[in-house]
């Protein structure tokens, strides 16, 4: 058989492997410009002043909103350990329905706080600046909801509003954004929400295997071109 047969099959193979490596770096590529842009986006934002909450808001801008919040229907979501000055502590995010004039109360996510923190009894009118977070939807591993404890493992709004005899809630959670000093709760986040972005580091690895397989086949031709 000549060399040219004995190398139609594999480089064939070959030639199509490294059509889809260089493909899939491509593509990396590509991703990788639009998630820098959009993280780009997000530092801008978050630059800006907050604005008011529109009736359609975006994921990704800072916003505020005034209202009264019904800190006796305090609730917690998720389970998160952190360490504090009293050693390593299991608590979860301080979830707080706000009442605002003419609208549906809105859920707002204080931050975190340990599991051992009295919930607060208190109520009042603030402005609290954050970024929205859509609705959750409970997946076949979610852990289940303890309303009677008022602890949630999935943020869906709809159902901790039910659960917190809210006849109505906005479809979102408003996630509060700021800064607390040391070892006082709540803990909020400190920025809007950052997407990772390792498509460099992807589209490295699609290219790198694509020029191994170079190596590999040319080092395949010259071994059966000895032979």
């Amino acid at each position: 058989m000549s060399l040219a047969r004995r190398l139609l099959v594999p480089g064939l193979s070959a030639l199509a492997m490294l059509a889809v490596l260089i493909g899939l770096g491509t593509w990396q590529v590509e991703r990788l410009a639009w998630k820098t842009n959009l993280l780009n986006q997000l530092a801008q934002a978050e630059a800006r002043p907050a604005e008011l909450l529109p009736a359609d808001p975006s994921p990704f801008v800072r916003v505020r909103v005034e209202g009264r919040l019904r800190n006796d229907l305090a609730a917690l979501y998720g389970a998160e350990g952190r360490e504090t000055a009293q050693g390593p502590q299991m608590g979860g995010q301080q979830i707080v329905p706000m009442e605002r004039p003419g609208a549906d109360p809105i859920l707002v996510d204080r931050g975190w706080v340990p599991d051992r923190r009295p919930m607060p009894a208190a109520t009042g009118t603030v402005v609290v600046e954050g970024y929205v977070r859509p609705a959750e939807h409970a997946g076949w591993f979610s852990a289940k909801d303890d309303p009677q404890a008022r602890r949630f493992y999935t943020l869906d709004p709809q159902a901790i509003g039910a659960a917190l005899g809210l006849a109505r809630v906005a479809p979102f959670t408003l996630v509060a954004v700021g800064s607390a000093p040391p070892e006082l709760y709540p803990d909020p986040a400190r920025h809007l929400p950052r997407p990772p972005n390792n498509h460099l580091s992807y589209a490295i690895t699609w290219y790198g295997l694509a020029v191994a397989l170079v190596v590999i086949f040319v080092l395949y031709v010259r071994k059966a071109a000895r032979e």
